[in-house]
């Protein structure tokens, strides 16, 4: 695909984008039919105005510089312009099913999303897809729209998570609109456009295996098999080897996760990505105080998602995927042994999930402490760090990127960090056998501080940064959610410029509240 770079060109460019997202060359999920997908245009958004745009994002999809800037970019991108496409290449909600906290909660589907289309650029393909775009068959009792202040919040951490180096469906623009939609209060709808390699989740495959359609279920395997993981086709079992790869890469989603102090809020199964990609941002949050229980979803009553229990979820999950899977599973085997010897081999591959992430987390945190060379104790080091800093609430992000001015020789630069907690002594405690650990290390503190600083970011998208940008957008002032996405696109360096992005949360952010309604 080509456009032209030039602004007397963009009208050009986007004729040829929306020809190109109606009438793709190869768009391999829609393709998959009337089975997995239903195709109807977006509902219509009255005076749609631009919110926040990624030129990041839209140079990765190949789209030129100033794009945004096109009238017919809004219409495009709010889904208006959909209704004016032929009905074979209109867009589609897809259907799956899902656990919902826990409890099998039948078809669910795209209830207020759409898949606009796939683009290629420089040898990548990706999907778009409109988040907020109006009832879908999947509505279910809600009305298919978005609201003002989740799209923003999905935009602005879309991309502050791909910059921390997390897998993540990435936001290309929020489009708003003064259109009334009703959560707990009256506010105004927005559509964010999301960009993925692929949008197929776990619970695509449980809907399938829960409405015993084998040969719907092959084929989905196939796709996500031929598209992403073509090597498991030499496996001895394809399907065994395509559960082999979503439980490593969740585990590795999972080490992300907890290593930065992100919670997702809605680990359902139909909220998990088949390519391990944080998806579906609802309500979520990064620690601020920490504490191992912290629940980011006021709608999560039970703590279900809790930050200390998101791997074990990720597990349970997995075994929602390995159970949607166990009708394809062993195909190659003799039938008299084939179900026995597939839930052999899936439990076998889900126990893959204990071995990979522990001692990934246990990596992580070492290099997060700055320590080269593993030693024993580490682990008992990391613990108790995490143990003081919950007894204290010690701010997360804030601890280890301060542990960086820590000095290995003396307690003179300790100040930073050791402010965090109110019990100094317990801290000075934990600190004395940190300096002892470093001791070890060959580095000097220099090397280690820019080691360090280098996988502990200063800046994350803390609730109350959002909101503030969320308040100030509700008046038409956008200037915030860009000036927020420019600081999150370099977490880890310094910017002193924007400093105050980095200092404690105000005493006001400890009454935010996110639920399933964000």
């Amino acid at each position: 695909m080509s456009f032209s770079p030039s602004i007397a060109g963009l009208s050009a460019a986007l004729t040829d984008l929306s020809n190109t997202l109606a009438t793709p060359p190869d768009n391999a999920f829609a393709r998959l039919g009337s089975t997995f997908l239903t195709r109807l245009p977006a509902a219509p958004l009255s005076a749609p105005y631009r919110v926040g745009f990624s030129a990041e994002t839209a140079a990765l999809l190949g789209l030129p510089p100033g794009i945004e800037h096109d009238p017919g970019f809004i219409e495009l991108f709010c889904g208006n312009a959909t209704r004016n496409w032929p009905a074979e290449a209109l867009p589609y909600a897809s259907v799956y099913s899902g656990h919902q906290f826990g409890v099998w909660a039948g078809q669910l589907g795209d209830g207020r999303a759409l898949g606009l289309g796939e683009l290629a650029h420089d040898g990548q393909r990706f999907e778009l897809q409109l988040k907020g775009a109006g009832l879908t068959p999947y509505s279910r009792m809600a009305d298919g729209r978005a609201v003002l202040r989740s799209s923003i919040r999905e935009y602005l951490c879309s991309e502050a998570m791909h910059h921390l180096g997390i897998p993540t469906t990435r936001a290309l623009c929020v489009i708003g609109s003064d259109q009334p939609v009703r959560r707990e209060t009256i506010e105004t709808a927005a559509v964010v456009t999301r960009v993925a390699p692929s949008f197929v989740r776990f619970g695509h495959f449980e809907h399938f295996y829960a409405n015993d359609r084998v040969d719907a279920l092959r084929t989905l395997a196939d796709h996500v098999i031929e598209r992403f993981y073509p090597h498991c086709r030499e496996a001895d079992d394809p399907y065994l080897a395509l559960l082999d790869e979503a439980v490593r890469s969740t585990a590795d989603l999972m080490v992300d996760w907890q290593a930065v102090g992100f919670c997702h809020g809605v680990m359902n199964t139909d909220n998990m990505s088949i390519l391990g990609l944080t998806i579906d941002y609802g309500p979520f949050g990064f620690l601020d105080g920490f504490d191992a229980n912290h629940i980011c979803n006021h709608s999560d009553t039970h703590g279900r998602y809790a930050y200390q229990r998101q791997p074990q979820v990720a597990y349970w999950n997995l075994f929602c995927l390995a159970q949607g899977l166990l009708p394809i599973l062993g195909e190659r085997h003799d039938a008299s042994v084939r179900g026995d010897k597939a839930i052999e081999d899936a439990q076998r591959v889900l126990s893959g999930f204990k071995d990979r992430f522990a001692p990934a987390l246990a990596n992580r945190m070492r290099a997060k402490l700055g320590l080269e060379h593993a030693r024993e104790g580490d682990d008992a080091l990391v613990n108790r760090l995490f143990e003081v800093m919950h007894a204290n609430r010690a701010d997360f992000t804030l601890t280890f990127r301060h542990l960086a001015s820590l000095s290995k020789h003396d307690a003179s630069s300790d100040a930073p960090v050791r402010d965090l907690f109110l019990d100094r002594a317990a801290f000075d405690a934990w600190a004395n056998d940190y300096r002892a650990r470093l001791s070890e290390e060959t580095r000097d503190d220099a090397a280690r501080a820019i080691a360090m600083n280098r996988v502990n970011p200063k800046f994350v998208l803390r609730n109350h940064l959002a909101e503030t940008a969320i308040q100030r957008a509700k008046e038409k002032d956008f200037s915030e959610v860009e000036r927020l996405a420019t600081v999150l696109r370099r977490p880890f360096d310094e910017q002193p410029e924007y400093a105050a992005y980095a200092g404690l949360p105000p005493d006001w952010a400890s009454s935010l509240e996110v639920s399933c309604s964000s």
